[in-house]
């Protein structure tokens, strides 16, 4: 029964919008003489309306066959050393936490490895305590000069031991079955990296929340759809586990973007790897709490996603391509570069419209029903993850408020991708709230 709850929601939400749908049809029909702007607006909503739901369709659907696969995979049977990676840059204040929760993961054979990348707070006296008293689980603290993230990643991977490497932040804290569950899907041997299912921990406003929906909706429910073909775009920093030959078989992480995770995980699909995602590995992470982090947070991302797509542009037209890597190549251009034009252009020419004839009823549809499917797609991933139920209501505010504020800062960021804009990495001050 359990699983036939989404199912329900999934085909809940097709109708909900289909309904819609023919509704705003009918609207475009009915709309006053002498109007033709209006004709045309409700036609162009009508097709951007159905791509929207084909879209959500799409990803309900194979979320759920991921889910479903996921919930009748086996334990492992062979559960190899695992060496846990944790670069660290100024992370006195979380440092210690993420270091006992490694510690006290459900799993027989595994190392940490903690890499301090120049901090200037402590961070390093502080993880060699911390490593001190760690009871039963070996565990290593290196430091180096300042050279970035991917830096302090690849000097942990050069001196793992183990068979699998477990990347995570240095703010992340991991449920305790995070690396059983995850190890499972290296039983495949075409699988190269498994990624784990990031939420945030630090839910105390309004920002905050909306940022846990996204990862829950936004996110997670687009890996499992991912997952089903193995195509996962994107193993995310919070908890990302690998096959320590496929990593090194790539040059580990590249250090020439600012999404070093994006950056990688793009170079193991061209390589032929399958990529998995584990729901229940799951890492507990710091979001930002105010809109200035997170404005910057989102620039990082989006440039940084953008540059790992350029570096591959040769790639979608040349000849040998694997089609699978055409695919996810194209399909992370939308998402990074059209999608959010189409949603920044489309609010833009609705709200012109309103000025123009003070027509609201077209205005008020195109938020009704993305609500309403955002809110359904919000009620299908909580139900799929065990979620807090109280996520479900800010769907009423996602998508008009914060996703549109998100796609102006990723059209904003593209421009200045486009024209060389000079940029820092924008490190995000932890709050310690875990």
């Amino acid at each position: 029964m359990q699983l036939r709850y989404p199912y329900v929601l999934a085909v809940a939400s097709v109708v909900v919008t289909g309904g819609g749908v023919v509704y705003l049809r009918l609207l475009g029909e009915r709309l006053p003489d002498g109007h033709p702007l209006l004709g045309l607006a409700a036609n162009i909503i009508l097709v951007a309306l159905l791509i929207v739901v084909a879209r959500y369709f799409f990803l309900l659907w194979f979320s759920f066959l991921g889910h479903l696969e996921a919930a009748t995979g086996e334990e492992a049977e062979r559960l190899p050393l695992v060496s846990i990676i944790v670069p660290a840059f100024n992370e006195a204040k979380v440092i210690e936490s993420a270091m006992r929760s490694l510690a006290g993961l459900d799993y027989p054979s595994l190392e940490i490895v903690v890499v301090d990348d120049g901090s200037t707070d402590g961070t390093y006296r502080r993880a060699l305590v911390e490593a001190a008293q760690l009871p039963g689980v070996t565990t290593r603290v290196v430091t180096q000069h300042n050279q970035g993230k991917a830096a302090a990643l690849n000097r942990g991977i050069a001196e793992a031991a183990g068979e699998l490497v477990l990347c995570v932040d240095g703010d992340s804290v991991l449920a305790p079955q995070s690396l059983r569950r995850a190890v499972r899907h290296f039983a495949d041997p075409h699988v190269g990296a498994v990624a784990g299912n990031v939420k945030v921990v630090n839910r105390v406003n309004l920002i905050t929340w909306l940022q846990a929906l996204e990862y829950v909706e936004g996110l997670n429910m687009v890996r499992r759809a991912q997952a089903f073909f193995g195509l996962v775009n994107v193993v995310p920093g919070p908890l990302g586990l690998f096959r320590r030959t496929a990593i090194r078989g790539v040059g580990g992480y590249p250090t020439d973007t600012y999404a070093e995770d994006c950056d990688l995980t793009l170079s193991l699909l061209e390589r032929g790897w399958r990529l998995a995602y584990e729901p229940e590995a799951v890492s507990l992470t710091e979001a930002p709490e105010r809109l200035g982090p997170l404005f910057k947070q989102r620039y990082r991302w989006t440039r940084g996603m953008l540059q790992a797509l350029r570096k591959r542009k040769r790639l979608v037209f040349a000849r040998g391509t694997a089609f699978t890597t055409r695919l996810t190549l194209c399909y992370m251009l939308v998402e990074c570069l059209l999608w959010p034009l189409a949603n920044v252009m489309a609010n833009l020419m609705l709200l012109g419209i309103v000025a123009e004839y003070g027509f609201m009823r077209l205005l008020l549809l195109w938020w009704l029903q993305l609500t309403l499917l955002d809110a359904v797609g919000a009620l299908f991933c909580v139900a799929m993850e065990g979620e807090d139920a109280r996520l479900i209501p800010f769907a009423v505010i996602y998508r008009m408020t914060y996703i549109l504020l998100i796609d102006v800062c990723k059209v904003l960021s593209t421009v200045e991708e486009f024209f060389g804009a000079s940029m820092t990495w924008g490190k995000l001050e932890r709050l310690g709230r875990i």
